[in-house]
Parts: C-alpha cells; sequence; structure tokens
C-alpha cells in the first residue's frame, strides 16, 4: 500500500503537469525517463527520490517544496496516522478538484489576465464563495 506522503506528492505532480497542459509521455522525455514511471509516481506506487524530485521541479518550474504544499509538520503527522487527509480544513483542496477540465481551463484563463483584472476575479470569487456559504 502506498504511503499518505508519497500519493500527495503523486497527486500534486499530477496537478502541476495537468496545470501545464503537459502529458505523462512529454514529462517523462524532459526528465529522461519512460511515462510509465510518471504514471506510478503520480499513483503513488513508487516513491520519487530526492534527486528526481528535483529534476521534476524543475522540468515543471515550480519549488521542490511545491510537492509538499498543504502538509504542516502536524498535518503529516496526522496523515501517516490516519493514513487520510482531514477533508474539513478549510485550505486542503481534494485532489480530484484539479482534475476537472473547466478547473483547469478557469485556471488557465486567470493566469492569462494582467494582475489588476486578475485581483479584481480573486476579490469577485471571495465574495460571492462568502455569501454563498451564508
Amino acid at each position: 500500500m502506498a504511503h499518505p506522503i508519497d500519493l500527495h506528492v503523486g497527486q500534486r505532480l499530477r496537478q502541476r503537469r495537468c496545470l501545464l497542459g503537459m502529458t505523462q509521455q512529454k514529462l517523462a522525455d524532459a526528465v529522461g525517463i519512460k511515462f510509465q514511471q510518471i504514471q506510478k509516481y503520480e499513483s503513488g506506487a513508487n516513491r520519487v527520490s530526492a534527486s528526481r524530485l528535483w529534476v521534476l521541479a524543475e522540468a515543471l518550474q515550480v519549488p521542490v517544496s511545491h510537492f509538499f504544499e498543504g502538509l504542516s509538520r502536524e498535518d503529516r503527522a496526522e496523515l501517516e496516522e490516519r493514513h487520510e487527509l482531514s477533508e474539513d480544513r478549510e485550505e486542503y483542496i481534494a485532489p480530484e478538484v484539479f482534475s476537472s477540465k473547466e478547473t483547469l481551463d478557469l485556471i488557465r484563463a486567470y493566469y492569462n489576465l494582467k494582475e489588476a483584472p486578475r485581483r479584481r476575479l480573486l476579490d469577485l470569487a471571495k465574495t460571492l464563495a462568502s455569501s454563498a456559504a451564508a
């Protein structure tokens, strides 16, 4: 059974790859491995070594820490103990959200905006979300 941290790293890897619109094959070619290995990393079936994580981070244009974002020390301890992330944490976003084409399209469009419209759109989304929750 895959370790929960390996699953988290794999999910973050897949999220970033998809956000960039990169195929598993393209990422594999960029880091000099077979696409099946990318599949295994993303599923958590295989652990990613430190050196490979470094190369993947460079290929995906993120710091290595990106793969661990969303996990505090407490989260990691809880994750290892319970083998799952608490979904009621406000800052946690379920990985399935990033597999939606609509989500990826929205994120790409958001980052194609200049800074001022991006801020206004973010403020609008926060306002709508808070009014929907009330």
